[in-house]
């Protein structure tokens, strides 16, 4: 799946060669009595029904699918989209694969959602959503979300002069907006004017009071009259990693006082009317609703008051937030959202039109600034395994040298059971710990430390088989991630850096899921490590029913 940069957690894969990206969690090799493994185990364990929101499936013969629009079309299957591109085309992996029908599928569930609750609610005002253009910059992405929600009059919404042009030259619905965020000097905002000129509906959002000012006066200068709208630091915080955007310590945002002072300046430069929108911004992947509720609620109120005190305001944005199920656990987590696309619209239609009504002003648009919930369904990064460092020892052992720590090592394996669990793993750690030791002091010969991490491993391996037939709650509490230590990691032909920035910088978490035999049992624990030099170039820490 792709992030509002880019996408991908844990895998099991049954080779290193296979092509997709890895994902380890089983308890180790698969005993006889474990029933047959089936497709629909697989789902379960990568939780595809879960995260993948209808989009995505596993076939009979255990490929990846993917249903660009969930039930009501064909499906594709990722391995021969890779395979077309890797012969037919000449394209080598890692690739990103885009379904541009999921992109259209995604505008029309969003605006369907809003239209669904203004009906419902009797409310008096339409929805008018942008796309903000930070979150993916490709024209052939942003012309076919555009596409998709013409019939809907889906607008832009840009923060940066690249961005202002781009949104300029891509946007041709007369009723569509260009909402313009970020920071404004005067190349900005003149741009923004010249595009008011041109008959496009573009709003200047003012961050600062400073901002307010410089538009009246370029307004002025060449001579167009602005739209405007304020954007209003709310008491109301996020949660999750992007929190730090919202709340009365955010960087953006005007004060009560500043936002009175803003409207008294326009008043006195005869543009009272120029002021059209109230704006807000919780944070990004906001993922409990009751956030959500109490910031339009608090937004609905300033409008409310603005409107009471003559301000013709036609627009209330309630910015981004909306967030993506990453994990498929339907929580609080930062990673996932408690809610859906139909309550986030009615949530939102509901507390503007219950404020509205109580405080006896008019229902105002509604705008929005979806962008992950968006783009992230439909693009698949897939990367090759081309190779595995095992972090067990394998093959034969030459014949066994008489020393201590291999005494040590074969008296913990020959007394290891169920319950000498806990002290044969603390005399094993020993062991290794000592050998290490003597050779960085000069004391330990080649040979005898490679059978040392050779019986090391062997005997690991014979305490994790033991544990695999113990209850859980049997199972020393020093051993319990006994799995992670064991763990091999494969080396994947891609850049955490370049295609994973938010899982390397902030933890995000993204399905990982191999993209085919997935009708077979995987065999073993893995963490996925690109090709750089870098150490932090991996994937560790996957979803999982946690």
């Amino acid at each position: 799946m792709e992030d509002a940069r880019t996408p991908a957690p844990a895998a099991q894969t049954s080779t290193p060669a296979d092509v997709g990206s890895v994902n380890g969690a089983g308890p180790g090799e698969p005993r006889a009595t474990l029933p047959p493994w089936t497709t629909e185990d697989a789902k379960e364990l990568y939780m595809i029904d879960r995260w993948g929101s209808g989009y995505f499936d596993v076939a009979p013969d255990g490929r990846m699918l993917v249903a660009p629009l969930q039930a009501k079309g064909r499906k594709v299957v990722i391995q021969e989209v890779v395979e077309a591109a890797l012969k037919d085309e000449g394209l080598k992996a890692p690739l990103v694969i885009r379904f541009q029908d999921i992109l259209h599928h995604r505008v029309r569930v969003l605006n369907e959602a809003f239209n669904r609750a203004i009906a419902e609610n009797k409310y008096r005002g339409q929805y008018r959503g942008v796309f903000p253009i930070k979150v993916n910059q490709l024209r052939e992405v942003v012309e076919e979300i555009l596409d998709a929600g013409r019939p809907f009059h889906y607008g832009v919404e840009v923060g940066s002069k690249p961005e202002m042009f781009a949104g300029l030259a891509v946007h041709s619905d007369p009723d569509a907006l260009i909402v313009c965020n970020g920071y404004k000097d005067d190349a900005f905002i003149r741009t923004a004017l010249l595009g008011r000129r041109l008959g496009k509906k573009v709003i200047l959002i003012a961050e600062k009071l400073s901002e307010v000012r410089a538009i009246i006066r370029i307004a002025k200068e060449v001579g167009v009259d602005p739209e405007i709208g304020m954007r209003v630091r709310l008491v109301t915080r996020g949660a999750g990693k992007w929190a730090e955007s919202g709340g009365e310590r955010a960087k953006f945002g005007l004060s009560t006082g500043e936002i009175l002072e803003a409207a008294k300046a326009l008043a006195e430069a005869g543009m009272k009317s120029a002021f059209k929108l109230l704006h807000f911004h919780v944070g990004s992947q906001v993922p409990d609703i009751l956030i959500l509720k109490r910031a339009v609620r608090e937004a609905a109120r300033y409008y409310s008051k603005l409107r009471r005190l003559g301000h013709q305001i036609e627009y209330i944005d309630v910015g981004g937030g909306l967030a993506v199920d990453y994990d498929g656990s339907r929580s609080t987590l930062h990673s996932s959202m408690n809610y859906t696309v139909e309550e986030y619209a009615r949530d939102i239609v509901w507390n503007i039109a219950d404020v509205c009504d109580e405080e006896k002003v008019p229902h105002p648009n509604i705008v929005s600034e979806s962008g992950r919930a968006i783009v992230a369904h439909h693009a698949v990064l897939v990367v090759e395994a081309f190779g595995a460092v095992e972090r067990t020892a394998s093959g034969e052992m030459e014949p066994e040298i008489d020393h201590k720590l291999i005494r040590a090592i074969r008296d913990v394996e020959s007394s290891l059971t169920a319950q000498t669990l806990n002290e044969s793993w603390h005399d094993l750690l020993q062991a290794k710990e000592e050998s290490e030791k003597l050779f960085e002091l000069g004391y330990l010969e080649l040979d005898v430390k490679a059978q040392v991490e050779t019986l090391y491993w062997r005997t690991v391996e014979h305490l994790r088989s033991i544990i695999a037939t113990l209850d859980p709650s049997e199972v020393p509490d020093d051993l319990v991630d006994l799995d992670k230590h064991l763990q091999n990691q494969h080396i994947c032909n891609f850049s955490v850096f370049q295609s994973l920035l938010d899982h390397w910088a902030l933890g995000a978490l993204f399905p990982v899921v191999p993209v085919h035999r997935l009708n077979e049992r995987p065999t073993m624990a893995s963490t996925l490590v690109d090709i750089t030099c870098d150490s932090d170039g991996k994937v560790a820490k996957f979803i999982d029913r946690d």
